[in-house]
């Protein structure tokens, strides 16, 4: 039998209503089985701010941290905010990486975004990606989830509804899954 695996994931919205926390509840319920998913605030981070810092990680921060580093896989959403990702998912990413033993360090790590425009979140996820090559932490490249044109694919509630969608996203989340367990024997 399999190693349960827990995953944390990430949202760069805070958005009640965002189409981001929708792609990131579509994961949880879309899940393999053998897996679960604890999605972590980023509201509660305050701004980075390196005097605070050399005092000690703020409990949010530390929290954030301790429970990616304990977790077998981050799945991030992001928004797509000026071509790049937004400055929330930044703030948390800077805090979270910063010495001691930052967290991302060999950490499986899947992308994915929605975005109302026919775009999608490309740029967005090409930030993200060299800030994660830096980190070094383990990307899955392919598959790729950009759900581009968001406002038809989800419902007024916030639900995925589009069935290609969901069906792209149960295939990159199996991807993860390999993934995860090709990196952690």
């Amino acid at each position: 039998m399999s190693k349960h695996l827990h995953l944390v994931g990430l949202v760069g919205s805070l958005r009640s209503r965002s189409y981001n926390l929708g792609l990131m509840e579509a994961a949880r319920e879309l899940l393999p089985p053998g897996l679960d998913l604890e999605s972590l605030p980023l509201g509660m981070i305050p701004p980075y701010n390196e005097d605070i810092r050399a005092g000690g990680f703020p409990e949010p921060v530390a929290e954030l941290r301790q429970k990616i580093g304990a977790a077998d896989g981050v799945l991030i959403a992001t928004p797509e905010y000026n071509y790049s990702y937004s400055g929330i998912l930044k703030n948390a990413i800077d805090w979270v990486s910063r010495p001691p033993d930052q967290p991302f360090l060999d950490k499986p790590v899947a992308i994915m975004g929605a975005s109302p425009t026919l775009f999608g979140t490309v740029r967005a996820q090409m930030h993200l990606r060299q800030v994660f090559i830096y980190l070094d932490a383990k990307l899955l490249q392919r598959p790729e989830i950009i759900v581009p044109d968001a406002a038809h694919k989800f419902d007024a509630a916030g639900h995925l509804t589009d069935p290609t969608t969901r069906d792209l996203l149960k295939t990159w989340l199996l991807a993860f899954e390999q993934w995860i367990r090709r990196l952690t024997p």
